[in-house]
């Protein structure tokens, strides 16, 4: 009984006091928006939902696109209690306890419990530890969520017992379809204002949330509310509009996911194209959003070994040097050396000579019969009998 004041209670809030992204929650899978490379009808994640068979699983994506949505779905369609904790938030004792509920929940009623982990990758591995013999053993079905690549940051253990999928960030056209969804809703969006939007202040909603569904809806939200209507009594929800309520476009880079990994990849290719301009800019973005100053370097020393290498043998002792640098220093003068560096790599020559040898040795080693050593090539200097 008291999971059911519980659900009463939570429903009763949400619809009273949340934010319009937390009230426009899809409700069903056919309600979700987005992520049709897991979702869609025959894919693998949807039957499993559907037939109930759904293990424990990770999702991994950027904000906004729809982890805790998809927990929450998960369990409503297969009649689990849905628990929510937070890896920045909750300790072991929490753990523990909502552990001992969920299985004396299975055992007593036989009903099954999600247990949401909201940025698992926040738990350091002996609090991941603690939910290995219960998510085994099936007490509980976890679902973990982190804007963190789960294969670096989440415990090997936890990983090889769940199922790992990646949400990416909502297109345009989608956040402009959620938008035109919370307008027309009357029980749990903004259809109970007369809203008119104009279509480039609609636009300019989706574009500048960065695929974040949260982020665009709580702007549209603000929006309706803070404008008044016009003589007509419409609000009208004009560029200037949106322009305030969503302010400026935040830098999508929280050194999580593949903000991280696919700014990396501009800064590295920039200076592969000898594109000075490009590649400051990209250092400049991972500098100002706090990616790690080490991490950065490191890339460089990569690079200075695997592009220009034997064009310019400088370039790596450089590289390393400004590794040294930064340690020393530390951030904010850390940013002149990696600045230094950069513009280094990008003026030197290529050469990708010694790399391109080492794969195509690899790929011989992979694909064909593996060679034996030459006679004239082993080492002749061990006992003809050591066993003696």
């Amino acid at each position: 009984m008291q999971d059911l004041f519980e659900e009463k209670e939570d429903t009763e809030v949400a619809a009273s006091a949340a934010p319009l992204a937390t009230r426009m929650r899809p409700r069903s899978l056919e309600e979700f928006v987005g992520q049709e490379h897991i979702l869609a009808p025959g894919k693998l994640l949807r039957r499993a939902i559907e037939a109930d068979r759904l293990p424990s699983v990770i999702f991994s994506g950027p904000p906004g696109s729809g982890k805790t949505t998809l927990a929450r779905v998960i369990a409503e369609m297969t009649h689990a209690k849905f628990v929510r904790i937070s890896g920045v938030e909750s300790n072991v004792a929490e753990m523990r306890r909502v552990i001992a509920a969920a299985t004396n929940r299975l055992r007593t009623s036989g009903r099954k419990t999600i247990l949401f982990i909201d940025e698992i990758h926040h738990f350091n591995k002996a609090q991941q530890d603690i939910l290995l013999p219960d998510v085994e053993a099936g007490n509980l079905r976890l679902i973990g969520a982190t804007t963190y690549n789960p294969f670096f940051y989440v415990n090997s253990a936890l990983v090889s017992r769940s199922q790992v999928f990646r949400l990416e960030p909502l297109s345009v056209k989608q956040l402009e379809q959620l938008t035109d969804r919370a307008l027309v809703d009357r029980e749990r969006g903004l259809g109970n204002y007369n809203v008119k939007i104009d279509k480039d202040a609609r636009r300019h909603l989706a574009k500048l949330s960065d695929g974040d569904a949260r982020k665009c809806l709580n702007a549209l939200e603000i929006g309706v509310l803070t404008t008044p209507p016009d003589a007509s009594d419409v609000i009208h929800f004009t560029l200037s509009v949106a322009e305030e309520s969503i302010q400026q476009k935040a830098v999508v880079y929280d050194r999580a996911g593949d903000a991280h990994y696919d700014t990396i990849s501009a800064f590295i290719k920039s200076m592969r194209a000898s594109d000075e301009e490009g590649a400051m800019y990209w250092l400049a973005k991972m500098l100002h959003a706090g990616e790690d100053f080490r991490f950065i370097a490191r890339r460089i020393v990569i690079f200075a070994s695997e592009d220009i290498g034997l064009a310019d043998p400088e370039a790596l002792p450089l590289a390393i040097a400004t590794q040294q640098a930064v340690e020393f220093v530390g951030m904010p003068e850390a940013r002149i050396p990696l600045a230094h560096a950069t513009a280094y790599m990008c003026r030197a020559p290529k050469s990708r000579e010694a790399y391109d040898a080492l794969n195509a040795a690899t790929e011989k080693i992979e694909m064909e019969q593996t060679k034996q050593v030459p006679e004239d090539l082993k080492n002749k200097h061990f006992p003809v009998n050591p066993e003696r």
